[in-house]
């Protein structure tokens, strides 16, 4: 199966093209920030990981992986599907495989698409986190916060000068500031639309000293 990537994933420079977990060159997909990519997946989910077995990915000649898991809550897809029992990876790698550990007791947050033939398929370029690696301002975003700001814009600044160009807009600062690109504003901060229209990044769980956090300076 080869992976298809929706337009939000912006073109970068060579040199920020991210290598995660194993990639190889066939698999190559550009930073987003965790609410994109929950903005942009049919299927938002915390689930355990109980087995997993190669299958035919039918009718293509490609080996899927599939998990069996146990949903634990659901973010996002309610309307799509009701409980999921079933997740879909390739097999290889070089495709965007992605590897999970099948233990039964290490949680996961799955975030994915829904193909025609109802199947939940996953890859390396979704958001896919071990549970207790994501920060509590992460899984406080996840109850509708990120989805609050779908209609916001998230541009990631690399270089400077760099500046909002809509009021619907929020720039994304971790490289610049942290020369790593999953930094502060990725675990911290979700882009939330104001009554105004306007867009400014909001720091959300507790304790939250300012309401609104407008990082528009790099």
């Amino acid at each position: 199966m080869t992976p298809l990537f929706s337009a939000w994933l912006f073109p970068l420079p060579l040199l920020l093209t991210l290598s995660i977990q194993g990639l190889t060159e066939a698999c190559s997909c550009a930073p987003a920030h965790p609410q994109q990519q929950v903005c942009h997946s049919a299927l938002v989910i915390r689930a355990k990981i109980c087995s997993e077995k190669v299958i035919e990915d039918s009718p293509h000649t490609h080996k899927m992986i599939r998990y069996e898991i146990k949903q634990i809550k659901m973010f996002k897809g309610f309307e799509k599907l009701k409980d999921v029992q079933y997740v879909f990876t390739p097999f290889d790698s070089s495709v965007c495989g992605i590897k999970l550990e099948a233990n039964k007791k290490k949680e996961y947050l799955l975030t994915g698409q829904i193909s025609d033939d109802g199947r939940v398929r996953i890859h390396l370029c979704n958001f896919i986190k071990p549970w207790n690696d994501l920060t509590l301002s992460q899984k406080i975003n996840l109850n509708q916060r990120y989805e609050m700001g779908c209609d916001c814009k998230i541009s990631a600044c690399y270089s400077v000068p760099c500046s909002i160009t809509t009021p619907n807009e929020c720039l994304w600062t971790d490289w610049l500031t942290e020369k790593k690109v999953y930094g502060y504003q990725a675990k911290h901060y979700a882009c939330i639309k104001r009554s105004d229209g306007t867009c400014h990044w909001y720091r959300g769980g507790p304790p939250v000293e300012k309401e609104f956090a407008d990082i528009t300076e790099p």
